[in-house]
């Protein structure tokens, strides 16, 4: 199991930038976050949970849903042994991007699927509101 914790959710005005933060920790030392996929989730209230970005932890290779695409950015630091920081700089956000985080992990491949992902984090609020 990986545990997973999510910080920097906020308050912003549409056009506004907010950055999220996730921070991987092996639970176990047979686990190597490095071989895991990484990704963003978000749901709003009475919506289901999509997926809206993920990074491979072994080569950095990142994919984004269309609603996202150029504004957000997940990234990756694997500096630190046993852990990895995953972040999501989010940019222009809009009122449609409000919406709970979630921070996810899944072994191997990425996946958009977030029945694919069986490690997830609490979650951090984002609002945009004028």
């Amino acid at each position: 199991q990986v545990q997973l914790a999510e910080l920097g959710g906020g308050s912003v005005q549409p056009g506004g930038s907010l950055t999220l933060s996730c921070e991987a920790s092996e639970a176990s030392r047979d686990i190597v976050v490095s071989f895991y996929c990484m990704g963003w989730f978000r749901q709003a209230p009475g919506k289901e949970r999509e997926w809206v970005a993920s990074i491979q932890g072994i080569d950095d290779s990142a994919e984004y849903d269309d609603s996202v695409r150029g504004r957000f950015t997940i990234s990756q630091d694997k500096s630190r042994p046993g852990k990895n920081m995953v972040y999501l700089q989010m940019n222009m956000l809009k009122h449609e991007d409000a919406a709970m985080y979630l921070c996810a992990a899944k072994f191997g491949s990425c996946s958009r699927d977030r029945s694919d992902f069986d490690n997830w984090g609490q979650g951090t609020q984002v609002t945009v509101s004028s």
